[in-house]
């Protein structure tokens, strides 16, 4: 079985092309999750909609909890990384993690920069010892895991090339702190032109839902080989 954990950041609570104003994002990963289920009804998709129920932001006592040896942490510390734990736990358990990240002012959601901050765990999810010297660091997530980011924003030109590529910061602002912990494998797929709503925006979202489709099948057939070799 392979386990899928979906995570939607779009602060808009519906799907375009179903709810008036609705996400693009969530319509992407709505698709992504069904396309899944038509080929592999028994893999598990967990969903986690930061976008909704955003994690709490990092602070100095999450900070004081995560850098406290755990068996040395009091009730108050294993209280704050309650949160912190289970979305760990999620990150941990999955095999392929699907972003629904859409751009909001050229970079992440803060929601989903609350997630990424509470996954990012020294002894959890990286290591960190300084006898190593000038690389101190290591990611300790299993090897094998992998990221889709199906991510949506307004103008258009932010494909690598682009004119507006050194703007995008979605991307990249998943990719590095993903990298760090150990997931260095991330497929992408976007909507461009929202904010013209033309024909132009049609042919986007068209396009990016082709794109899932043959993203799905690719990642289906590599999945059952890697089981099976």
């Amino acid at each position: 079985m392979i386990r899928l954990l979906q995570i939607d950041a779009s602060a808009r609570p519906g799907r375009s092309g179903t709810d008036p104003h609705g996400s693009h994002t969530r319509r992407l990963t709505a698709r992504f999750a069904d396309r899944w289920r038509q080929h592999r009804p028994d893999d598990e998709i967990i969903c986690r909609d930061v976008g909704l129920a955003p994690p709490a932001p990092v602070d100095a006592d999450w900070v004081r909890a995560a850098f406290t040896r755990p068996e040395a942490r009091d009730d108050a510390m294993q209280a704050r990384l309650a949160e912190s734990d289970r979305l760990t736990a999620e990150l941990l358990a999955a095999d392929i993690v699907v972003f629904g990240a859409p751009m909001y002012n050229f970079g992440l959601p803060s929601a989903l920069k609350a997630w990424i901050d509470n996954i990012v765990r020294v002894g959890v999810t990286f290591g960190f010892d300084r006898a190593r010297g000038d690389t101190p660091y290591w990611p300790m997530l299993p090897a094998g895991k992998r990221a889709v980011v199906l991510t949506a924003r307004g103008d258009l030109g932010y494909e690598p090339g682009g004119i507006q590529a050194h703007n995008e910061l979605v991307v990249p602002g998943l990719a590095a702190p993903l990298r760090y912990i150990g997931m260095g494998a991330v497929d992408v797929v976007a909507v461009e032109g929202d904010e013209f709503g033309d024909d132009r925006l049609a042919a986007s979202i068209a396009a990016a839902e082709a794109g899932i489709d043959t993203l799905v099948a690719r990642l289906q057939t590599q999945a059952v080989i890697g089981r099976t070799s």
